[in-house]
């Protein structure tokens, strides 16, 4: 059998890392010893169509990447949380399983997804504010973060290329499988190109992404998605919005309805978080106990404050981030509360995807997005050195120097946080600069 250690030495070499979003190096947390190993298949932001289909795809593989998991981290448990909806997932998935695994089924809503939340519906533990999984036992990972585990252990196999998926105003919707550093424009033509002029376009789902400045911008391990819209469209408005903007709306028209706060995921479940306090505490210069607007720093900026909650257009969340920015530049603030009892009503506010995508003003683009995985090379890549959480990679080739696809371009020292970037192409080193690599096609 595997031992953990080789497990973990694998992995870290492989640079893997969280393909959720956050982009945590996963060596680190398998380095943790837990009870429960949960794969968070929930994938509850609209559009987006990555997961669902590579856990049908590469069901042995993910089943894999779960048991060296669970082998490393010690868990006892394995748990796949998946939505009713994914069932040919479900199907190909269960009759894989080991005895010492199970498949939950989350009901259809946002933000399932949210890794917290995740662990409530499919464990009935709760983290604490500011906490990790880990305090209650948990270690989380996303199904194309277990899929790379599981090829980096039994195949040597780097992360050099990401699945996502092109969709909105495209032509063709898709999910695609293409090697890191793939200008976002390029990836978008897979699509087909888009179907309005002027369009905008967010990377990541339609809640939680951001606004893309720029097409040459490129794909990245934590790329999840590319969403294109209207220049018009509501929620390509609101990411144009100034901050400061948002913040005189905020002085101006806040009703202290409390709805922000009485649909806040992370406050339901018994997080003291209470927008609608942090936004009155700003309106009156900070006055407020420093629990309420520390409590900032344990947003999760899921956006149903903004894109739900609030009937007069307020976004207590990008105080949250004003908030946040802040305490760090200033440095060492931390949020220290109690977890308290969670909303009796919880399990029924959390908001149903299918009105979402209504509120939203998405449904016309609520449509497939069919995995292809046709091989797709590249005439050059740029590879970003900041593709994880923690500390830059730094270069290890040079200008110049021939690289072949898996090949470690760039590291971060032994004990540092972080993960290595591998070559996602044969090529020759064009240019290294404090931002990336680029890497031509011989």
């Amino acid at each position: 059998m595997m031992d953990a250690h080789t497990i973990q030495q694998r992995v870290r070499a492989a640079g893997i890392v969280g393909a959720g979003g956050a982009g945590f190096p996963t060596h680190v947390k398998m380095a943790a010893k837990a009870e429960i190993y949960l794969v968070n298949g929930a994938e509850c932001e609209p559009l987006l169509k990555v997961d669902q289909q590579l856990a049908e795809q590469y069901a042995a593989e993910l089943v894999r990447g779960l048991e060296l998991g669970m082998i490393a981290t010690g868990a006892t448990e394995g748990i796949i949380a998946l939505k009713a909806k994914y069932a040919s997932a479900i199907e190909v998935l269960t009759p894989l399983l080991k005895p010492n695994m199970r498949i939950h089924i989350l009901k259809d809503v946002y933000p399932a997804g949210d890794e917290v939340i995740t662990i409530w519906m499919a464990t009935g533990r709760r983290v604490p504010p500011a906490a990790l999984p880990l305090s209650v036992g948990v270690v989380v990972s996303n199904v194309q973060t277990l899929i790379n585990v599981a090829r980096a252990v039994d195949e040597s196999r780097p992360v050099t290329e990401r699945t996502l998926t092109i969709t909105g105003a495209v032509h063709h919707p898709i999910t695609v499988t293409v090697p890191l550093g793939v200008s976002f424009q390029e990836v978008v033509d897979r699509a087909g190109g888009t179907t309005v002029a002027n369009a905008q376009f967010i990377n990541g789902g339609p809640m939680m992404g951001k606004l893309i400045e720029s097409l040459s911008e490129t794909v990245t391990k934590t790329t999840g998605g590319i969403i294109a819209l209207p220049a018009d469209h509501i929620l390509i408005k609101r990411h144009k919005e100034p901050k400061q903007v948002s913040l005189r709306i905020a002085k101006t028209t806040c009703e202290q309805c409390c709805l922000c706060t009485e649909l806040c995921p992370r406050h339901i479940i018994g997080h003291e978080l209470p927008p609608h306090l942090i936004v009155r505490a700003v309106n009156y210069s900070d006055v407020a106990k420093p629990s309420v607007l520390l409590s900032a720093l344990t947003c999760s900026e899921c956006a149903i404050c903004e894109a739900w909650s609030c009937p007069v257009d307020i976004s207590p969340m990008k105080l949250n981030q004003m908030l946040k920015k802040q305490f760090r530049e200033e440095g060492g603030a931390k949020y220290v509360g109690e977890l308290r009892d969670a909303d009796p009503m919880a399990e029924h506010r959390l908001v149903p995807i299918s009105r979402l995508i209504q509120r939203l003003d998405i449904q016309q683009y609520n449509v497939k997005a069919p995995l292809d995985e046709t091989p797709y090379q590249p005439a050059l890549v740029r590879l970003s050195l900041r593709q994880h959480i923690g500390q830059i990679a730094t270069p290890c080739v040079a200008v110049g120097e021939r690289v072949v696809v898996g090949q470690c371009v760039a590291d971060v020292a032994e004990g540092q946080l972080g993960a290595p970037i591998h070559a996602s192409i044969d090529g020759v080193v064009t240019q290294i600069n404090e931002a990336m690599i680029e890497i031509r096609a011989h």
